[in-house]
């Protein structure tokens, strides 16, 4: 796609989720002990309740690269919401996407995102590569933080989602991505784990980040710059 997004490093991302880890703190709390519930003897346990999966082709129109595939029902559908998200931020001489290349978890619950495709100018074009590190990548790495609660960086650069409803929850992958996202797309060179909140704030950012809204408009709006859409 377009060389010339600021180029960004990968690695910075990956060592940013080791320092973000040592600098969040967590309250432990004294758990009580949980009833056994083991069954008794000679009675078979309770069974557990079967997977929903579900053999999709495609998400949000956009053909599955590789073929059909086995979901769990909700990631599917939060996969949907997702990509269309992401279209209707992108550029206007981009297409739909016409096609993703991904892999879904054994269990039908995770996927691993390697590049979405658009056409532009009768050419099929990566709008996100997952070996290029480059504005669009942390772009569509924001769009994955604002739809799910854990999105994780691997070592070749695609991008790995789990299931669940998306908010802050300060983990050690949201707060690299935070810092990255000030420094490489909103200009805010200083910002670090501790200090990035009050950096987008003297942005105009008017919403705490590390609110469920918050975070959303962060997002969001990251996205929007790393795609060079934030004008419009």
């Amino acid at each position: 796609m377009n060389n010339s997004h600021t180029s960004l490093s990968r690695r910075r991302i990956l060592l940013g989720a080791a320092a973000a880890s040592a600098v969040t703190v967590t309250g432990a709390a004294a758990a009580h002990a949980a009833p056994s519930t083991a069954a008794p003897a000679g009675e078979a346990p309770p069974a557990r309740g079967a997977r929903h999966l579900v053999v999709r082709d495609r998400i949000a129109g956009a053909r599955l690269a590789g073929g059909p595939a086995r979901f769990q029902a909700d990631l599917h559908e939060r996969l949907d919401a997702w990509l269309a998200f992401w279209s209707a931020n992108s550029p206007r001489v981009w297409s739909t996407p016409v096609e993703v290349e991904g892999r879904v978890g054994a269990g039908g619950d995770t996927f691993t995102l390697h590049a979405i495709r658009v056409t532009r100018d009768d050419e099929t074009r990566d709008a996100f590569a997952a070996g290029r590190s480059d504005a669009a990548h942390l772009a569509t790495l924001a769009s994955l933080h604002h739809h799910f609660p854990a999105v994780r960086v691997e070592a070749d650069g695609a991008l790995r989602v789990a299931d669940g409803p998306a908010g802050w929850s300060g983990s050690g992958e949201q707060v690299a991505f935070a810092v990255t996202a000030c420094r490489e797309l909103w200009g805010l060179r200083t910002a670090d784990p501790t200090n990035w909140r009050e950096h987008v704030s003297r942005a105009g950012h008017a919403i705490d980040p590390a609110s469920r809204s918050g975070w959303a408009a962060f997002t969001r709006a990251s996205l929007r710059r790393g795609l060079r859409t934030e004008s419009y």
